[in-house]
């Protein structure tokens, strides 16, 4: 396909409102009318991954998107089946994807440019030794669960004493060299999360629940995730994917040209922004609906524009100062944020606090209501709930 210009500029023809936008993600995303058939893997592929440095947010957000899963049914997905799997995904963010996509996002994940390194010559990892590194956690976990300390181990006794070397700093302390790796690791294959060890975190290879992984070929898997990030996410801009997958602006825009006519430019908000071609017909419903979305729900995280998002007095309460969102559980009214939630579970009680940025009254209020028990319902408590002042912080 031949590259096409990418222009900031609106097109002419189709027009696109920002409530179209919201009714087609809601929809995509499952969140205007929850699934009754589908699976978690199914539900995690839609939302393009469900970002999990909170593990039971995470949970939560795949199990609001379906109208009867529990808990118990997303970590079944997780721990037994094996359909989900834990590991570094967009921005280098712990996620849970369908484990049968992984050829796909190793692929695209490896093929993004190289961040750049922090760390001072003496300290960094070079191409070789971040080979050696990988080649030795792929073998450490070829057919086991280690934690880090075990898996330090492994690999220094592998790639040598040097990938030892405490010179990493990192939470006030210093790690051995070769934990730079990790995430490279991970976005080649060799590395995923494997079952806690009670509290302590083990890692495995992900060769185990899918046997004969293999990434698949770099720019391709690359086009089709941006194909498929447009189908949960668009319209969207290549800045929208860049700052979603944490990849530079300049390649994002690459990609986009790549694709040439694949891709069909609209106008969202007096702006041009793109969805893939034949699938590009605004909705004809309004966006409707009241969600209580947990941290660092997709949604929250990955629909843009942000301002349009998190209008006004929502962006003061449910953004963090440097805008980046979903360090606040959101309200989410028709597609867009309008206040802040915050659970606490002691035992079977689960006390839940909703403060909406206006009241809520009527067919609203009882929308509530209904969400609060769905969340209790998934989580399997009795959910009490209060409609007040949410006093929690953001979480960092």
């Amino acid at each position: 396909m031949a590259a096409a210009a990418v222009s900031a500029g609106p097109p002419p023809g189709r027009h696109w409102s920002w409530e179209q936008a919201c009714a087609r993600r809601l929809d995509r995303h499952h969140l205007a009318e929850p699934a009754r058939e589908s699976r978690p893997a199914e539900i995690a592929a839609a939302m393009c991954g469900a970002h999990a440095q909170v593990l039971t947010a995470a949970e939560l957000s795949i199990g609001l998107r379906t109208a009867e899963s529990t808990r118990d049914d997303v970590q079944h997905a997780l721990w037994t089946e094996h359909s989900l799997v834990k590991t570094f995904g967009p921005r280098g963010t712990v996620h849970l994807l369908p484990t049968e996509e992984l050829p796909v996002w190793t692929g695209a994940l490896s093929q993004l440019p190289p961040s750049g390194s922090n760390f001072p010559p003496d300290v960094r990892l070079t191409d070789e030794q971040t080979d050696k590194v990988v080649a030795a956690i792929e073998d450490a976990l070829a057919d086991a669960e280690l934690t880090m300390e075990e898996l330090s181990e492994a690999v220094v006794a592998r790639a040598g004493p040097w990938a030892g070397d405490l010179v990493m700093p990192a939470f006030q302390e210093l790690w051995p060299r070769w934990r730079q790796a990790v995430g490279t690791a991970a976005r080649r294959g060799a590395l995923c999360f494997g079952h806690n060890r009670g509290r302590r975190v083990t890692y495995t290879s992900p060769h185990r629940w899918l046997p004969g992984l293999e990434p698949a070929e770099g720019r391709a898997a690359a086009a089709e995730l941006l194909r498929r990030y447009l189908r949960a996410y668009g319209p969207a801009t290549p800045r929208h994917l860049a700052q979603w997958l944490g990849a530079p602006p300049r390649w994002a825009r690459e990609l986009f040209e790549e694709l040439g006519d694949e891709l069909e430019p609209v106008e969202l908000h007096g702006s041009r922004a793109w969805l893939v071609a034949g699938d590009a017909t605004p909705p004809d419903e309004a966006p409707r609906g009241l969600r209580l979305l947990p941290y660092f729900d997709a949604y929250a995280v990955g629909c843009h524009p942000r301002e349009l998002l998190f209008p006004g007095r929502a962006a003061e309460r449910a953004l963090n100062p440097t805008g980046q969102a979903g360090n606040f559980p959101v309200l989410l009214l028709d597609g867009v944020a309008a206040g802040v939630w915050h659970q606490r579970r002691s035992g079977r009680r689960l006390a839940v606090t909703v403060e909406p940025l206006e009241p809520l009254r009527g067919a609203r209020r009882r929308e509530l209501g209904q969400q609060v028990e769905r969340i209790g319902e998934f989580l399997g408590c009795r959910p009490e709930l209060t409609i007040g002042t949410v006093t929690a912080g953001a979480h960092a």
